[in-house]
């Protein structure tokens, strides 16, 4: 008999194994040495290969340095039109420019375009220069603020992206660093939608942007290319689509060492056209709308609201919305004081026997500590309880 079962339950399990991985969708052929398709709106990870060895980032650095540069125009630091100098240094940098001068005064926002829309490494060297006091300062503030994100694999070496020993990320940390800086400064990643651009009295040459995917899907709206001789073709690429259950979905492709230009814009294309075929987006909480109100001792209130300021999304594999399942893990009981944004316990979302996402769940609204009274009368029904 128990040879018996022994012999049943191996072709059981490579069934199992088979219905499992048959639900989860299989992502396309990408030609590319690494790869990484995220869901924003989720938070989830939909694909990818090699997403954590180390690669050479080319001009996707530029990204790190707009994030410090955007830091800087919210903080006061440098204003939009405010006039910065251009060095010899970033006027003589090699590779991709914006054709600016050394000596010339440029404003800010017309130095971010260069930046942005033409990869400029001398718009991106006198931004560095202006933000950071002299770039080998702004590469330390780079490094730094990489650790900050949790970008445990990246090491900068220049704010411009030129191939230098050491000066390496990965498709993970990248998927960070582009993440963060929509949700960081959504106020200011329009200007990577931007198709054209070119300085006043600048030559018409390099004022296209290098996303083709701009040019040919509606729904892209960003991020950054880039490309070195040893990094290959790279682009990370965003879009946003409606769907009727979820307005707005957005995800985010990083396709790292293709073969050309037209490769890594058609690699990024067939990632995004997979994954919001593939995988449904699924809004199970609005906004600030409270998961689960569970009751709060010692407290002024009698229940504490807990939930996401952001709508709480999940991706799942398309058709398979019915299997979603969720139960809230937290601690019990729950003793006053809450602070708001205090993480207090955590969503599971389970499919099937498959766990879809662990969303950490947060104080709403705070709860204060009750007076001495309350406490000692909830301490007593406690004690009882």
């Amino acid at each position: 008999m128990i040879r018996l079962a022994q012999a049943l339950a191996a072709p059981l399990l490579a069934l199992l194994c088979l219905a499992a991985a048959a639900q989860t969708p299989q992502p396309p052929d990408i030609a590319a040495r690494s790869y990484l398709l995220l869901d924003v709106s989720a938070n989830q990870v939909l694909a990818g290969r090699e997403a954590d060895s180390p690669v050479e980032p080319a001009s996707l650095t530029k990204l790190m340095s707009a994030y410090l540069v955007f830091d800087a125009l919210r903080s006061g630091k440098i204003s939009l039109q405010q006039p910065l100098p251009v060095s010899v240094r970033a006027s003589k940098m090699p590779g991709s420019r914006m054709f600016i001068d050394a000596g010339m005064q440029v404003p800010a926002e017309d130095l971010i375009k260069g930046m942005v829309v033409q990869s400029g490494n001398d718009a991106t060297m006198a931004l560095a220069e202006a933000v950071g006091g002299t770039a080998e300062r702004f590469v330390q503030l780079m490094n730094d603020q990489a650790k900050a994100l949790g970008m445990k694999s990246t090491d900068f070496r220049n704010p411009v992206g030129l191939s230098e020993p050491g000066h390496m990320t990965t498709a993970r940390d990248l998927g960070i660093l582009a993440t963060r800086l929509m949700q960081d400064y959504p106020e200011f990643v329009g200007y990577y939608a931007i198709r054209k651009y070119r300085y006043q009295g600048t030559p018409t040459a390099n004022d296209t942007n290098r996303n083709m995917l701009l040019f040919r899907d509606p729904t892209v709206d960003g991020l950054h290319a880039g490309h070195t001789d040893t990094a290959g073709y790279c682009l990370i690429t965003t879009a946003r689509r409606d769907f009727p259950n979820l307005p707005g979905r957005r995800l985010l492709s990083i396709v790292l060492g293709a073969g050309s230009e037209a490769g890594r814009a058609n690699e990024s294309q067939k990632l995004l056209n997979w994954g919001f075929t593939a995988y449904e987006g699924i809004k199970l909480f609005d906004a600030n709308q409270a998961v689960v109100t569970p009751q709060v001792w010692k407290g002024t209130a009698p229940t504490v609201k807990l939930g996401r300021p952001q709508p709480l999304v999940v991706a799942v594999p398309a058709g398979t919305a019915g299997q979603l399942k969720t139960a809230v893990a937290r601690p019990d009981p729950l003793v006053a004081p809450f602070t708001k944004g205090q993480q207090v316990g955590a969503l599971k979302v389970t499919a099937g026997d498959r766990a879809v996402a662990d969303v950490p769940l947060l104080v709403l609204e705070p709860v204060e500590q009750a007076g001495i009274l309350g406490r000692a009368w909830d301490a007593l029904r406690l004690w009882i309880k």
